[in-house]
């Protein structure tokens, strides 16, 4: 996972994983939200989703933070740092958004 913090886009898995930490979840809640927010367009494997928790939690974006009540998961919650990154990432959308809208005239609203 080589998402730089600025000027890069985050992959799409990785923004809903950030934004599944917003409250503590574990590995298959992140994947039941992902699932779920994205009407089921997006479907990480649990390969896919616990190396990108991996990756994240290398970069300081999500930490552990307790088990899960049988206690045979960890639960993840997104750091401040984490957090700067979906708010760059929500700004380049909006940003990827306006540019789209006015060259195509608006008829497309984001």
């Amino acid at each position: 996972m080589h998402e730089p913090f600025q000027g890069g886009a985050l992959t799409e898995t990785t923004f809903f994983i950030l934004l599944g930490t917003y409250k503590p979840n574990h590995g298959y809640g992140i994947m039941q939200f992902i699932e779920r927010e994205t009407d089921g367009r997006l479907t990480p494997g649990a390969g896919t989703l616990y190396g990108a928790i991996r990756a994240l939690v290398k970069k300081e974006w999500i930490t552990p933070c307790g088990e899960t009540e049988n206690g045979r998961g960890k639960q993840y919650t997104i750091t401040p740092a984490g957090r700067q990154a979906v708010e760059a990432e929500i700004l380049r959308l909006k940003q990827l958004c306006q540019t789209a809208e006015r060259i195509t005239g608006g008829k497309q609203k984001c």
